[in-house]
């Protein structure tokens, strides 16, 4: 029999300028998310089943940019990003520009569990969440009063392009990765994509190897930022390939991000753990919100700031 692994998880709650009042609110968002997947997986459950429920728990919570208190586009609606990867065949399932659904990372599971597909979009994603008993809610149920105002302040704001939302105090997708007690690892991101968006746009969050990848040959990783340069870096599936050419956890996720930078101009973060469970975290944005537990079973979080 294979000897278990010590499992670990490390969640963000995105990349960017985090106004000091959401500090706090933002690290124990994070720290709710990462224990409810940290008890999953020391219970012997799947390192999929603990990323699903660690964003699920995040999409809930609306300081975030995931679920409730996404971002709105540019005529006022809200439109969702989720994927799921299992690093066991890199098998995934992912929906994009869905409305009226709290929790797109369960419908993305259902994608991957129950379809021939990897990828599901709007109307169809959302005819699909019917049949799987996933239940609608209303589009009110989604909006915050923060993002009601931003919204309302972005349209006078003819200035503003999407990647100025992080370097300002814009909002931030959402991300876990994690290994279980049998090695295997997994990803899952959520988002409500970029401010001032057109309406039908799709960020990197449900595209493969862009805002997740996992493989157990190497490890899992989850991005966070402006998903147009993200997408041309494929900035998860990068951080991955520098652990499998026996990278630092840490040193992966840095190189990866260094990559979409000088070579795209990118903007963004990313958080990886390796084969072994090792955890990475870096960014290129002024702040990254973030939680992580351990082997060690220990817990430690923050604002890290650039």
């Amino acid at each position: 029999m294979t000897k278990p692994v010590k499992p670990a998880i490390i969640v963000h709650g995105g990349a960017w300028k985090i106004p000091k009042y959401l500090w706090k609110k933002s690290i124990m968002g994070c720290e709710d998310a990462v224990k409810e997947g940290y008890k999953i997986l020391i219970s012997g459950e799947s390192a999929i089943k603990a990323v699903t429920e660690a964003v699920r728990i995040m999409e809930n919570n609306q300081v975030f940019d995931a679920g409730v208190g996404a971002l709105l586009n540019l005529i006022g609606e809200v439109e969702l990003d989720a994927i799921v990867i299992d690093g066991e065949n890199v098998t995934s399932g992912a929906v994009a520009v869905v409305r009226n659904i709290k929790n797109p990372i369960l419908l993305a599971l259902k994608v991957m569990e129950l379809t021939p597909h990897r990828l599901l979009a709007g109307k169809g994603a959302e005819m699909f969440a019917a049949e799987v008993d996933i239940p609608k809610c209303k589009t009110t149920d989604l909006i915050v009063g923060r993002e009601l105002k931003r919204y309302e302040q972005l349209k006078k704001n003819k200035k503003f392009k999407i990647p100025d939302a992080f370097r300002d105090k814009h909002g931030g997708t959402v991300g876990a990765v994690a290994i279980d007690i049998n090695g295997k690892v997994a990803a899952a991101t959520s988002t409500g994509g970029v401010p001032k968006k057109l309406p039908g746009r799709v960020g990197d969050t449900p595209i493969i190897g862009s805002g997740a990848f996992a493989d157990n040959r190497a490890g899992a990783a989850s991005a966070t930022g402006w998903g147009e340069s993200i997408m041309k870096a494929a900035l998860s599936k990068t951080a991955c390939d520098y652990l499998a050419k026996n990278h630092l956890a840490q040193r992966s996720a840095t190189l990866a991000v260094k990559e979409m930078e000088n070579r795209w101009n990118g903007l963004g973060g990313v958080i990886v753990v390796d084969k072994k469970g090792n955890p990475g975290i870096a960014h290129n944005t002024p702040q990254m919100a973030y939680a992580r537990i351990s082997r060690a079973g220990t817990l430690k979080s923050g604002i890290a700031t650039r």
